[in-house]
């Protein structure tokens, strides 16, 4: 697969990071790496740049576009999830700054085998990690009619999700569900006219469906506190998500450490309550109305960042070890 990869946000991102000449960095889903190659650009031979991948071909195209700064690059086919065990095997600490661009990279997109686009009919696969075995195409055939009503309805925030899982489960026992034509054509003989969103009515479902095979929000929100603990003072968490479940769960887990740690009648605030993250976006930043028109895929696009301001307290530290899911992030969400 050739990667032509167009980086969004990237100058924001960049700006966020305040990248240190000889800092340590990490690009947790270095996709078509355009992010990488500028923080790396940045770095003297001192600076580090930690690439993490599990897409193997990702991989192997940063390679070729990052020769130039290689030495100051470590690649890693990993899960982000594992991004401690990959901090603890370079023999690291910590990082100064650590960028997360969600989502599914444009040559994902554009690659039809990979199943991942409505747009183009292919078979229904989804894999961001090709070695891992559940695929779209699966989760179709096997899931119970509960399970793909909550996968559409949690995951898609599908207003027909009994409809369409229904559907499918009656069309399964006529024919395999295994393109995504297939899949296109279904949703829109069941989603009426009248309530469909703009764009596709089989997005929703697609975009289920691709949380489900590769576990992204349950693995979001159990990685975010691992960040937390491997962050230096003064390093920063940059999130670049797609949608709104991820924009959530990113903003639910920032405001843990932007609040004080106290109840809200409390009228002297402890120095080891007060806030550990500073926040430097103000809400979410946006794409502008020119990088849309030169790039569609960068309107549903929300930037946040944080700064780790001081040492997490020894609580939280212990919290955010525990790890985390998508539904108890959720709890926390709806609380906050």
């Amino acid at each position: 697969m050739e990667f032509h990869h167009v980086s969004i946000l990237l100058e924001p991102c960049l700006e966020a990071l305040q990248i240190k000449p000889d800092g340590v960095y990490v690009d947790a889903t270095t996709g078509g790496a355009g992010h990488s190659l500028r923080i790396a650009e940045r770095l003297h031979d001192t600076g580090r740049l930690i690439c993490i991948d599990r897409d193997d071909e990702a991989l192997e195209n940063a390679k070729d576009r990052l020769k130039d700064v290689w030495q100051r690059v470590t690649p890693v086919k990993s899960d982000f999830r594992d991004i401690d065990k990959v901090l603890e095997g370079q023999g690291l600490a910590g990082a100064d700054g650590i960028l997360f661009d969600l989502g599914v990279s444009s040559p994902q997109l554009d690659h039809a085998e990979r199943g991942f686009s409505y747009m183009q009919d292919a078979p229904l696969d989804m894999r961001m990690d090709v070695t891992q075995p559940l695929t779209a195409e699966q989760i179709l055939a096997e899931y119970s009619f509960a399970d793909l009503v909550r996968i559409f309805r949690t995951y898609g925030e599908e207003r027909f999700s009994k409809q369409i899982a229904r559907e499918i489960v009656r069309r399964r026992e006529i024919e395999p569900l295994t393109t995504s034509g297939q899949l296109n054509r279904l949703v829109d003989e069941v989603v009426p006219q009248a309530h469909r969103p703009a764009g596709n009515p089989a997005k929703r479902v697609f975009q289920a469906l691709r949380i489900e095979v590769n576990g992204e929000l349950d693995k979001l929100a159990g990685t975010l506190p691992q960040i937390a603990n491997h962050l230096a003072v003064g390093g920063r968490l940059v999130v670049e998500s797609y949608h709104s479940l991820e924009d959530k769960t990113v903003k639910t887990f920032m405001n843990q450490g932007l609040k004080a740690d106290v109840p809200a009648d409390m009228p002297v605030i402890p120095p080891d309550m007060m806030p550990f993250f500073k926040e430097l976006t103000r809400g979410a930043i946006k794409a502008a109305e020119e990088e849309i028109a030169m790039n569609p895929r960068s309107a549903s696009v929300r930037l946040r960042a944080v700064e780790l301001t001081r040492p997490i307290p020894e609580r939280w530290r212990k919290r955010f070890d525990q790890g985390n899911d998508y539904a108890s992030m959720k709890r926390q969400g709806r609380r906050g």
